[in-house]
């Protein structure tokens, strides 16, 4: 028979029992170490399950029993992307400790998928559910049918629902960057940012918006970009906004791919325009790039430091923790104007 038609089947429970010579109820009490089964036939059937490669459906045998699992869901943005693998990162290292379990799932920034992904983890009765959220509405979730499941959320906010919460300084962080540029001498301030529905990228720009406003600085209005959403996109914009008669001598860039976009096109540049960007990075201090940073890892793990609070019992109101952030500066944020 050709390769490509092999069937490769799990071997079965009723394949361990006949190799150890029991009976199929003997075997699974003996797989699931319940009590009144002899230790040799408990050794024979083992050894007859490793021999064939069997493995136990732990979560099949927690529902059977009524149980949640011991699994947390995640729904999460592109884990590709360095911020949302350092966050999957704290929450994972967080929920070991209480022998929980993390699966993700990536939302792909589309609030359609992200709603069938939750439907997915509840009815896998999931023991709480985390959440990077891309949907602008989440009232449904406040309804009956989530069987009591906690929800948290990480980086925005939830809309139309109480739940816990945890958020990063956007508009403090952002305030501080245009602050930055400003005592550095730059009126002509160029701001890139990613798509203006995420309720972080709204406070991000508010607070730079505000650090201009208050130092009566209004060189930035012109080189405004907003909806910019990828690296190749963020290369692009910066490389029109250079192109200016005047350019822009300053660029504050809302998040990490924007940052790495930005670099590029000033990529060979004699004289390169001053630059910080919201998020640490990898490589950003062998760069020399200023940075907006903030702990990612410590965003999940107090997200998941909640979910079990919640998951132990806590019925309290729901709480919000923001994250705090601080300037890096390493070379890119100082320069002066040209």
């Amino acid at each position: 028979m050709p390769a490509d038609d092999v069937t490769v089947r799990r071997p079965t429970l009723t394949q361990v029992a006949a190799l150890a010579g029991v009976s199929l109820k003997t075997a699974s009490r003996a797989l699931n170490q319940e009590p009144n089964v002899a230790p040799s036939t408990g050794r024979r059937v083992r050894d007859a399950a490793d021999l064939l490669g069997y493995r136990l459906n732990g979560i099949a045998r927690e529902l059977r029993r009524g149980a949640t699992s011991a699994l947390v869901g995640l729904v999460s943005g592109d884990l590709t992307n360095p911020f949302y693998s350092a966050v999957a990162s704290g929450i994972e290292r967080e929920l070991r400790q209480h022998g929980l379990l993390l699966i993700t799932a990536n939302n792909d920034e589309d609030a359609m998928l992200e709603r069938s992904l939750v439907d997915a983890f509840l009815e896998r009765r999931v023991r709480a559910l985390l959440v990077i959220p891309s949907a602008d509405d989440h009232e449904y979730l406040a309804v009956e049918g989530n069987h009591g499941v906690p929800f948290v959320f990480l980086d925005r906010p939830p809309d139309g629902l109480a739940a816990d919460a945890v958020l990063i300084d956007n508009v403090g962080g952002a305030r501080s960057a245009g602050e930055h540029l400003l005592a550095a001498g730059h009126r002509r301030v160029a701001l890139v940012a990613d798509l203006v529905r995420m309720a972080p990228q709204r406070g991000r720009i508010d607070g730079f918006v505000g650090a201009m406003r208050a130092a009566g600085n209004d060189g930035w209005e012109p080189y405004i970009r907003t909806d910019v959403h990828d690296v190749r996109h963020a290369e692009r914009t910066v490389r029109e906004l250079l192109a200016l008669d005047p350019a822009p001598t300053a660029i504050f860039t809302t998040n990490n791919r924007l940052t790495t976009g930005a670099l590029r096109a000033m990529r060979g540049l004699a004289e390169p325009p001053a630059l910080v960007g919201f998020d640490d990075f990898d490589l950003a201090d062998v760069l020399g790039t200023t940075v907006v940073a903030h702990d990612m890892t410590a965003l999940g793990r107090e997200a998941a430091r909640l979910a079990y609070e919640r998951i132990s019992g806590h019925s309290g109101p729901a709480r919000t923790i923001v994250i705090s952030t601080s300037i890096i500066a390493r070379g890119s944020g100082e320069r002066p104007p040209r």
